[in-house]
C-alpha cells in the first residue's frame, strides 16, 4: 500500500476526518435547521446562495494573505474561522440579524479553508497514489459520518441545537491539530500564466457547483420534508448513507490509478444520473427517500475521487497551485449561487422540490464532456489515469 507512505498525506486526511465530523454533524443540518427555524425554503436555499457570492468576493484576498503568512499557517486559520459558523447557527431564529450574521462569517471561513485546503493536498500528493490518496480520505469520511448525523440529531431533539452544534464546534477546532505536524508551503508573490491554468478547473467546478445545489442543498429539504421534519430520523438516514457509500470510494480510487479514468467518468457519472432522478421521484415519499439517499452516498463515493484526481493533479501542474484553487473554487462559487438561486425561484414560484433536484442534471452533463476531455489518452503527455 504505497499511498500509505507520505505521512504528511496521512496527517492531511486525518485532519479532514476529524473535520468530517463537524461537516457530516453540522453542515450537513444547515439548511435543515433553517427550515426549523422559521426560514421558508426559497429564503434557506437563498441564504446559501448568497454564502457562496461572498466567498466569490473574499476570495482575491487569499493570495496576498497566503503569500505572506503560508498555505499550512492560512489552512489552520479557515479551519478555526469555520468553528465559528455553528454557534450563530444555533442562535438563528427566523430571517433576521443572526441569519444575515451566520451568512457573513460562514463566507469568511469557507473561504479562507476551502481554497488553501485544496491547494494544500494537490501540493502535497502524490500523483501516482493520488486516486488511491483520495479514496481512502473518503471512504473513511463516509464512515465517520455513520456516527456524527445520529448523534447530532440526537442532540438536537434531547437537548436544542446549542448542544447539537457545539459538538460541530468542538470536532472543527481539534482538526487543526495535525496540521501542526505538516511542512508550511510557501506561494510565490507573483507568478506568469496562472489564471489560464486554472480555466479547466475552473469550468470542472462551475459544474459542480450546479450539481451541488441541487443534488444536495434541495435534497436535503426534499428528504428532511418526506421524514415529516424529524432530526432523529434525518440523522439516522444520512448515518445509513455513510455506512453503504464507505466502500466506493476505495474501489474507485484503484480503478483510477490503473489508467482507467475514461471509464471511471462512465461509471461514476452514469450511476450519479440515475440517483438524481431517483432522489426526483423519492420527494415525499420516506421509505424511497432514505433508499435515494443511501445510494446518493455510493454515487459520492464514485464522484468525488474521478473529480478530484484530475482536478488535484492539474492543480499540482499549475504554475501555482494556489491561485489555481481560488479561480477553481471561485468557480464553486458561481455555479453553486446560480443554481441556489435557480432552485429557490422555481420553489417560490410553486414548482414541487424535484424540479429543483432535477436541474443537476444540466451540470452532469457538462461534468462528463470536460472529464472526458481529461482522462482521454493524449501522445507525449502522462496523466495518473491516461
Amino acid at each position: 500500500m504505497a499511498y500509505f507512505r507520505n505521512r504528511t498525506v496521512n496527517l492531511l486526511n486525518l485532519h479532514y476526518w476529524i473535520h468530517a465530523v463537524a461537516v457530516t454533524g453540522g453542515s450537513a443540518f444547515f439548511v435543515t435547521y433553517l427550515l426549523k427555524a422559521g426560514v421558508p425554503a426559497p429564503t434557506a436555499l437563498s441564504s446559501f446562495a448568497l454564502i457562496l457570492l461572498g466567498r466569490f468576493l473574499i476570495r482575491p484576498l487569499i493570495v496576498p494573505l497566503t503569500v505572506r503568512w503560508g498555505m499550512r499557517t492560512m489552512v489552520i486559520v479557515g479551519t478555526l474561522l469555520t468553528a465559528f459558523q455553528f454557534p450563530l447557527l444555533a442562535e438563528v431564529d427566523g430571517v433576521g440579524t443572526m441569519l444575515a450574521l451566520l451568512i457573513v462569517v460562514a463566507s469568511v471561513g469557507d473561504t479562507v479553508y476551502w481554497s488553501t485546503y485544496h491547494a494544500y493536498f494537490a501540493t502535497l500528493g502524490d500523483d501516482e497514489h493520488r486516486g488511491h490518496q483520495i479514496g481512502v480520505r473518503e471512504a473513511v469520511t463516509a464512515l465517520v459520518g455513520v456516527v456524527s448525523p445520529l448523534m447530532t440529531g440526537l442532540l438536537l431533539v434531547t437537548y436544542g441545537p446549542r448542544a447539537a452544534f457545539s459538538l460541530a464546534t468542538i470536532f472543527c477546532i481539534a482538526s487543526a491539530l495535525p496540521l501542526l505536524r505538516t511542512p508550511e508551503v510557501r506561494v510565490a508573490r507573483t507568478v506568469s500564466g496562472a489564471f489560464r491554468a486554472s480555466i479547466p478547473g475552473m469550468l470542472l467546478f462551475i459544474a459542480d457547483g450546479w450539481i451541488m445545489a441541487g443534488y444536495v442543498f434541495v435534497w436535503q429539504i426534499a428528504l428532511f420534508t418526506s421524514l415529516n421534519e424529524d432530526f432523529l430520523a434525518y440523522g439516522g438516514a444520512l448515518a445509513l448513507a455513510a455506512v453503504i457509500g464507505g466502500i466506493g470510494s476505495l474501489t474507485l480510487g484503484r480503478h483510477i490509478d490503473a489508467g482507467h479514468g475514461s471509464r471511471a467518468v462512465v461509471y461514476a457519472f452514469g450511476t450519479f444520473s440515475l440517483i438524481i432522478v431517483l432522489r426526483a421521484v423519492a420527494t415525499g415519499d420516506a421509505t424511497v427517500a432514505v433508499l435515494a439517499n443511501a445510494l446518493g452516498a455510493l454515487g459520492a463515493c464514485l464522484y468525488v475521487p474521478t473529480l478530484m484526481t484530475a482536478v488535484y493533479t492539474q492543480a499540482k501542474r499549475a504554475p501555482c497551485t494556489l491561485r489555481f484553487h481560488v479561480v477553481t473554487e471561485g468557480g464553486w462559487d458561481i455555479g453553486g449561487a446560480g443554481g441556489l438561486f435557480c432552485a429557490a425561484l422555481a420553489i417560490h414560484l410553486g414548482l414541487p422540490l424535484w424540479t429543483g433536484i432535477l436541474m443537476s442534471l444540466f451540470g452532469v452533463a457538462a461534468m462528463v464532456v470536460l472529464l472526458q476531455r481529461y482522462y482521454a489518452p493524449r501522445p507525449g503527455l502522462t496523466y495518473p489515469a491516461p
